[in-house]
């Protein structure tokens, strides 16, 4: 193996796990399989070549194999890229491991001794970033979104092949050792050939938390304290100041159960049950470390404050220890016993009651004795052990608190408007639904300014509207959690200022006593417009100004801004909205936080951490950054210690690069240019998606879109209504489909065109100097630039010639030739010759993956076009064998493009 070669250990461990897959696929499914699978291979990279013959023999292979065997050809290639994938992102672990080895190559990029060294050249004083770092917010929100394709299962599996690779790179091993390791691989691959790997049923909300908690525990629960040591040490090196015990640089939130938009089956109980599920973990695991410390602190010499809070004890530490033991088992117990009321269906009444005496119900009740013990053994002499476990747990404290997550909770604000709009029916007031925003503001703020209750405490009186009961309910649930086991009430399609100020008044009216800050959510075009002054109306409102205590925090939608605009228009609308909306905030005193409703995807506003934090509007930071870590993504960023760490790293240099070096702001000609390029660029994408009459029949034609719901990968449905066109469908589902055709198309549409115009105006070096010193525009450009490269405009025509009706098949046509100028514009706007040009590694691993991709993207077609043939009075089982092989391949591909939605 060549030493200077980076990429050989990772071509080495592909061929390794390839070759083990094809063992298992000869002894499982016959030698025969394994020939069909290699025949597929060779002719799917003598087609890459451009080999017309190939290209034929595939199709032909294709169609004459039964549907058994198309299975089999599914998994095969979906396992080998899932294999490859996990490859990869070890690979990615070992480069790192690799790099703080090597002295002489100096810190990693990202990282917080290089952002630190980066800071000091340009000035930044280490105090500065000292009460940065301290100061700093960085909180993930994990979601449940339906774009985590693999089956928990199997990432289990994957995550034990993983480890067997770093322990096959871990020094010199022995030959009984290397063929222990070899035997743990080929074990792992057998059981994941073995395995179901599509969903049997969709997930429950519960069930989504429960494998989200798993990540807590596993994962989480160990590299945020192991982060934040690390962070200590190079803050103690560079700057020489310690974190603070209470410092709370990460936090981790989530909407796993408490996401309700669109999801009927997130109730009021699911919410319970899962906030009280994480409490349960949480005391358990604490619990666990205590049982550790107690090993740890058998200490005689403590300081006056311990010895007299412990009335002397013999081992004061383990004194105390064993009064929070037993404080966090009863916790426990009762927590469970709230989880198993749940299950058992007891009235949701009796399930808020009261807690006992005698449980720790605060971080505080925890945090105190912990923080007691700590100063004492730092005053005896022992720092060296307070630093150690004892120091962890407090910062998992910080971080965690003793509800292991905070919840948000999310709705639409319709449902909330047809909820008021029984009551105001119910009391013979002039209904809600038919008043104007006028109107509804004035009696609002009345209704706050009230000491009457609007709703009568008792419920039999109510309206007998499911909406409000279901609502108060939810309610109720906030009422009686508490407060630091909740986050923001997040209002989805929040258009003005009454969707603020109703959530307010209904929390008041259930008698939450520490409301939950209501967050208004902006997602389309038109609302990202009109946010800076629908905040500016609310905020200027005495009733809720006062409410808020100077703080406000509003969320931005990526997805559906993207979905209803287009890429280009609805990245600048969303930096637009983000410049205005903290004038608005600041103009009047109050303090903004944003939180960024990111996908994976770019067509959803996902792209490479670092990056995307860095090219946000000057200012807009501030040491605070809330974003969401929708499905697959969670995994891939937090699936391994390692890359959890890495993720951290990087997410809190760039948050404190942007804090304390801001980028320069726009030049008013690059902002003209922007404006333009908005408005042709939605006028090109609304042009195609909502003015094209054929697009509609066309999209459901040329994508597996009408079978996704088959997949069974989130509780929530696909659609916000049923029925209706693109506009009803979500953004997800949207993405996911053109990414199984490799089209693409959300997140290029209307760019070519938008680009096209500039450069025939003469704009070329306007646009490279953008490219050249504009963050934004840099990082805008380079996420469409690699989208276009993972595209292939050659599979999607094999998708329009097998699945589209011929007169609908023009359009096809049209949208590769968009497609393609689309190419050549972004090419000579970035000055290169070709598409990725400046990097070579993510080219060169599309290039890799493109026969392997390939062959499942043929076979889909196949498939689908089979499935849409099918006879109604087809068997059954006929249509359940090719519905399983067909979704089979949408994984695979999902695996391939390392993108769902």
């Amino acid at each position: 193996m060549d030493a200077t070669d980076k990429n050989a250990p990772l071509r080495e461990d592909v061929r390794h796990l390839g070759a083990l897959l094809g063992a298992v696929i000869a002894r499982q499914e016959g030698p025969d399989a394994l020939a069909l699978v290699e025949t597929v291979r060779h002719l799917a990279k003598d087609a890459r070549r451009g080999d017309a013959t190939a290209s034929d023999g595939l199709r032909r292979l294709f169609a004459e194999q039964d549907t058994g065997r198309a299975a089999v050809l599914a998994r095969a290639f979906s396992q080998f890229l899932g294999l490859a994938n996990l490859a990869e992102r070890y690979h990615r672990i070992r480069r790192r491991r690799q790099l703080l080895l090597d002295q002489a190559t100096g810190p990693q990029q990202g990282s917080c001794s290089e952002s630190f060294g980066r800071l000091a050249g340009v000035g930044i004083l280490p105090a500065q970033i000292g009460a940065a770092i301290e100061a700093m917010q960085i909180e993930f929100v994990l979601t449940a979104h339906p774009t985590q394709a693999v089956r928990r299962t199997i990432l289990q599996k994957q995550r034990r092949i993983a480890d067997a690779l770093e322990t096959r790179d871990r020094g010199p091993l022995t030959h009984r050792e290397r063929q222990a390791l070899d035997e743990t691989l080929e074990r792992e691959v057998l059981a994941w050939w073995e395995s179901h790997e599509l969903r049997q049923h969709r997930p429950t909300p519960v069930e989504e938390a429960r494998a989200g908690l798993v990540l807590f525990e596993q994962v989480l629960w160990d590299a945020v304290p192991g982060f934040l040591r690390r962070l200590d040490g190079e803050l103690e090196r560079q700057v020489g100041r310690r974190l603070p015990l209470d410092a709370a640089p990460i936090r981790v939130s989530s909407w796993m159960g408490g996401d309700r938009d669109g999801n009927p089956f997130v109730t009021a109980r699911v919410t319970l049950e899962v906030a009280t599920r994480a409490r349960w973990m949480a005391a358990r695991v604490y619990r666990e470390e205590l049982d550790a410390l107690h090993d740890e602190l058998s200490m005689r010499r403590a300081s006056s404050a311990l010895l007299a809070r412990t009335a002397g004890a013999w081992e004061p530490y383990r004194a105390l220890i064993k009064e929070l033991r037993e404080a966090l088992a009863r916790t426990e117990a009762w927590c469970a016993g709230v989880v198993r009321g749940v299950s058992a269906g007891e009235p949701l009444d009796a399930l808020l009651a009261p807690p006992p005496e005698g449980l720790l119900l605060s971080a505080e009740q925890l945090r105190e004795p912990l923080v007691l013990m700590h100063r004492s053994l730092h005053q005896v002499g022992a720092g060296l052990v307070a630093d150690g476990r004892l120091l962890d747990t407090l910062r998992r404290l910080a971080a965690f608190g003793l509800t292991m997550v905070r919840l948000d909770v999310r709705q639409d604000a319709a449902v909330h408007e047809a909820a008021m709009d029984a009551v105001t029916r119910h009391l013979g007031l002039a209904p809600y639904a038919g008043q104007g925003e006028g109107d509804r503001v004035a009696w609002l703020r009345a209704e706050l300014r009230s000491q009457r209750p609007l709703l009568a405490a008792q419920r039999e009186r109510w309206p007998d509207a499911p909406a409000l009961r279901e609502w108060m309910d939810t309610l109720a649930v906030i009422r009686a959690l508490p407060a630091e086991a909740l986050g923001a009430y997040v209002i989805s399609m929040a258009r003005r200022p009454s969707d603020v100020l109703l959530v307010a008044l209904m929390q008041r009216e259930a008698g939450v006593a520490q409301p939950m800050r209501v967050v208004p959510l902006f997602e389309t075009l038109a609302d990202l417009e009109r946010a800076p002054q629908t905040l500016a109306d609310l905020l200027d409102l005495p009733e809720y100004a006062e409410q808020i205590g100077g703080r406000q925090e509003v969320m931005l939608g990526y997805s559906d801004s993207a979905k209803d605009a287009g890429r280009l228009a609805s990245a600048w609308a969303l930096y637009r909205a983000q410049e205005e909306l903290l004038a608005v905030a600041a103009a009047r005193g109050v303090d903004l936080t944003f939180f960024h409703g990111r996908g994976g995807t770019v067509g959803r506003g996902g792209g490479p951490a670092h990056l995307a934090v860095r090219s946000q509007p000057p200012g807009t930071i501030r040491g605070r950054l809330r974003l969401t870590v929708q499905g697959e993504m969670i995994d891939a960023t937090f699936g391994h210690p390692a890359l959890a760490l890495r993720s951290l790293e990087v997410y809190t240099s760039a948050t404190l690069e942007a804090t304390l070096l801001p980028v320069e702001p726009p030049l008013p000609a690059w902002r003209a240019l922007m404006d333009a390029l908005a408005q042709s660029s939605t006028a090109a994408y609304r042009g195609v998606v909502r003015g094209e009459p054929r697009f509609v029949p066309f999209f459901r034609a040329a994508t597996p879109e009408a079978e996704l719901s088959l997949l069974h990968i989130g509780s929530r449905p696909a659609r916000r209504t049923q029925g209706g066109g693109v506009e009803s469908l979500r953004a997800i589902p949207w993405v996911f489909a053109w990414t199984q055709n490799r089209l693409l198309l959300p997140a290029w549409l209307g760019v070519g065109e938008a680009l096209g115009e500039a450069l025939d105006a003469g704009q070329q070096e306007t646009l490279r100097a953008m490219v050249r010193d504009w963050p934004f525009f840099r990082s805008t450009l380079a996420l469409v630039e690699m989208v276009l490269a993972k595209a292939d405009p050659e599979v999607a025509e094999y998708y329009f010639d097998q699945l589209v009706p011929a007169e609908l098949r023009p359009l096809g046509a049209e949208l590769v030739v968009r497609f393609r100028e689309t190419v050549a514009s972004v090419v000579q706007v970035v000055g290169q010759g070709g598409l990725l040009e400046d990097n070579d590694v993510l080219l060169r691993s599309i290039r890799v993956r493109n026969p392997y991709v390939d062959p499942l993207n043929m076979l889909q077609a196949e498939l689908l076009r089979r499935l849409r043939a099918a006879d109604e009075q087809a068997p059954a089982q006929e249509i359940a064998a090719l519905q399983r092989a067909l979704l089979l391949t949408m994984q695979g591909v999902a695996a391939g493009m390392r993108n769902t939605g």
